[in-house]
């Protein structure tokens, strides 16, 4: 794939950004570069081939400065940088983006602002997440969740939500049916699919979403996130971040990702499957519009735990 170059013009993003066609953007499971075919042997000592997701690195630029690479699926690298970037608190109004640079072959990606930023004691603290893949959030980010608070009357959400998003992203095309070992997330306006997106890391494929937003300049306070992933603290924290005031996964939770949830006001449901979820952050802002009895199970095939034959599992 050749670099790819945005001018410093005055839409800096506009070789990014998408047609009515090409909406919603989802996964392209059929891309020969995302995945590679291998052979093995199963557990009957017979010969099987195997489709098995690429990991490979990409290295985040800010202007002169390395910020971090990140091992991920390799695509969308441009959203990927500028989320990962904005979700870090290292993008703001008042030094905007003027070009974003992916060059294929050095597997990097550098985002130029208007002012060269000062980085020092922003990189000096950087902390592992309980992520796949090394997610990592920098000391700066952290002291903004303090900041961060949602109205309870900012998109009210109802129960019959859950089970159409959850039945919807069943059925998407999708990486993980193919080969497994990948997370997925979305983002929902209403039942409104607008974006999926997946990854080796879940903290990916948040930022490949929070870059899409931020190159189409959408707002999240009127949206839904959804993540096959667990609910951390990283991912709380980087909803926050982009605004949105309700998570939703078919995974559990862990407790500070819930404490962080609770101080700001965000709706937090979880362990989504089937006719079941729990919601252990602002239930305030859910109505209960529908009893679990009136959806049906789903087929196997159709759950999102159930794997094409052959795949490898997550």
């Amino acid at each position: 794939m050749p670099s790819r170059t945005l001018l410093p013009i005055s839409d800096p993003f506009r070789f990014l950004r998408l047609s009515r066609a090409d909406l919603p953007l989802l996964p392209r499971p059929e891309t020969s570069e995302l995945t590679r075919l291998l052979t093995g042997t199963d557990h009957k000592e017979e010969s099987l081939s195997l489709s098995v997701v690429e990991e490979r690195p990409l290295s985040i630029y800010l202007n002169s400065r390395e910020v971090i690479t990140q091992m991920t699926v390799g695509d969308h690298p441009e959203y990927l940088a500028l989320g990962f970037l904005k979700n870090q608190g290292f993008l703001s109004s008042t030094n905007p983006v003027t070009s974003v640079e992916y060059h294929a072959d050095l597997s990097t990606v550098v985002v130029r602002t208007a002012s060269e930023s000062d980085l020092e004691d922003k990189l000096r603290h950087q902390v592992r997440t309980s992520g796949c893949a090394q997610g990592s959030m920098f000391s700066s980010a952290l002291e903004k969740v303090e900041e961060l608070s949602f109205p309870l009357s900012c998109s009210r959400v109802s129960t019959s939500i859950f089970y159409h998003i959850q039945h919807q992203v069943n059925r998407l095309p999708s990486l993980y049916l193919k080969a497994g070992a990948i997370h997925g997330c979305a983002l929902f306006r209403g039942e409104d699919l607008l974006v999926y997106l997946e990854d080796v890391g879940r903290h990916n494929a948040v930022d490949k979403i929070a870059g899409y937003m931020h190159v189409e300049s959408i707002s999240g306070l009127d949206k839904i996130f959804y993540t096959t992933g667990r609910l951390t603290s990283e991912m709380v924290i980087k909803c926050g971040f982009m605004g949105i005031p309700i998570l939703l996964s078919r995974s559990g939770f862990t407790a500070w990702g819930v404490s962080l949830a609770r101080s700001m006001g965000l709706t937090l449901v979880g362990r989504l499957r089937g006719k079941r979820f729990v919601i252990l952050s602002g239930v305030e802002r859910v109505d209960f519009d529908h009893s679990s009895s009136d959806f049906s199970y789903e087929d196997s095939r159709h759950r999102r735990k159930g794997s094409s034959k052959g795949s490898s599992s997550d």
